[in-house]
């Protein structure tokens, strides 16, 4: 009679074999939401503000992501114009920055491989001056 050690079990059950075993799966909601809070984060607009579409490009995701952008007040930029650099650059970089940042976070979040993402600003979500009391 053969007895395993808990740590010997614990390899055999980590073992390559054991892992071609099974399959996690994401659901399409899931997914959509996942991307949607992504992209929201890095545009700094409410999830509820984003929407998402995701299809398969040859056994990769391709995302396209629809969302307005966060942006400070014209007559605030008319003011001090440093501001847009304090604030991440122009409208088009900040959106190439967010491409990125939604690329990575997906890819990292759920571990699937991205053929491209695509950013689609549908408008611009106006930050309102606060006045200091």
């Amino acid at each position: 009679m053969t007895t395993l050690s808990s740590e010997t079990a614990t390899r055999q059950m980590l073992s390559p074999a054991a892992l071609k075993n099974g399959r996690t799966t994401i659901s399409p909601r899931a997914l959509n939401r996942l991307v949607s809070a992504v992209a929201a984060d890095a545009l700094g607009v409410d999830p509820s503000a984003v929407s998402a579409a995701i299809t398969d490009d040859q056994g990769n995701l391709a995302l396209t992501v629809s969302a307005p952008i966060r942006v400070v007040a014209l007559t605030r930029v008319h003011r001090d114009p440093s501001i847009v650099t304090r604030t991440g650059g122009t409208i088009l970089e900040r959106a190439e920055h967010a491409r990125q940042h939604i690329h990575y976070r997906v890819r990292e979040l759920t571990g699937s491989t991205l053929s491209r993402v695509t950013v689609r600003l549908t408008g611009a979500d106006i930050r309102p001056e606060s006045r200091v009391q």
